[in-house]
């Protein structure tokens, strides 16, 4: 039983057998003997762990288990996958409908019509300022009312177009035009009647016009937004023109001209401010020019 190899012994016994030869013997028999063993080892260990795999311990048992935890894994991720690229589709379509509802925005919304309406009380305005003599404090009172109609739509109809989409290119033109028209109207009679010295007048419509001609000239270079300042010199204008239109008389004829000074003043500081932003955004937008041609040339 010596010359029978250690393969055909099998299992574990075989292989102690085959690792007990010496390779002190026949010469090359002893590494032959120690392939055998490390065989018969092998063989050994594939049987226990097949015995296990049957018997459903150890990592054969185990990896039927993991195989369906990964199909379940890649199951969960590709329903996720879908929900989310389902949510991306419904935001994509409804970024589509807002768009589609802004594009749709009709010119008959209420924005613009509130628009139309501060355009039409600027000759009614003038119409009743200016009835039998423009010295009656009754038509004076009914020219007011329309004035204050016209400044209140002002603050509102830019709200609404901006809430609810209804921003359309009639309005971007008319509204700064019903601004400027219910205001200059408002003062160029104050001054042809005699109550508002002309130079206010003057300073005030130049100021604005001169502001609004800015803000073309450099839109290419960017917007110039509406600061605190200038909604606040807004809302001086409209008050002091508001008691300059009211026959008023006493103190409050003193408190109108301090409102209208306040008005002037902050009509002059935020003009000023106003060119200041424009010369800056007109070097910044020349300077990202120049640095886009140089890059685009490098």
């Amino acid at each position: 039983m010596t010359g029978v190899p250690a393969s055909a012994a099998g299992g574990p016994s075989g292989a102690r057998r085959a690792a007990s030869v010496t390779p002190g013997g026949v010469p090359g028999t002893g590494r032959a003997s120690a392939r055998e063993a490390r065989g018969a080892a092998a063989g050994s260990s594939g049987g226990g762990a097949a015995r296990r795999g049957l018997t459903g311990r150890g990592s054969g048992g185990a990896q039927p288990h993991a195989d369906e935890a990964a199909r379940a894994a890649v199951s969960r991720r590709g329903f996720d996958g879908g929900a989310e690229a389902e949510d991306g589709a419904k935001s994509a379509r409804g970024g589509k409908i807002a768009a589609a509802a802004v594009n749709q925005a009709s010119v008959w919304n209420v924005a613009n019509l509130l628009t139309m309406l501060r355009l039409l009380l600027v000759p009614a305005f003038v119409a009743l300022m200016l009835a039998d003599g423009g010295y009656d404090p009754a038509w004076r009172s009914l020219a007011w009312a329309a004035f204050a109609i016209a400044m209140i739509t002002d603050l509102f109809d830019g709200h609404l177009a901006r809430t609810y989409n209804l921003v359309t290119d009639f309005g971007k033109i008319a509204d700064p035009i019903a601004d400027k028209a219910i205001m200059g109207a408002a003062m160029i009679c104050l001054s042809a009647l005699g109550d508002l010295p002309w130079w206010v007048t003057g300073v005030i419509l130049g100021r604005e016009l001169g502001i609004t001609l800015l803000r073309f000239l450099v839109i290419r270079y960017g917007v110039i937004p509406a600061s605190r300042g200038g909604k606040l010199k807004t809302l001086i204008q409209g008050v002091a023109v508001g008691m300059y239109v009211l026959a008023l008389t006493g103190w409050l004829a003193t408190l109108r001209w301090w409102v209208m000074a306040a008005a002037v003043v902050l009509t002059v500081v935020t003009g000023l401010d106003y060119v200041k932003q424009a010369i800056v955004l007109r070097r910044r937008g020349i300077a990202e020019r120049r640095a886009a041609l140089e890059e685009t040339e490098a």
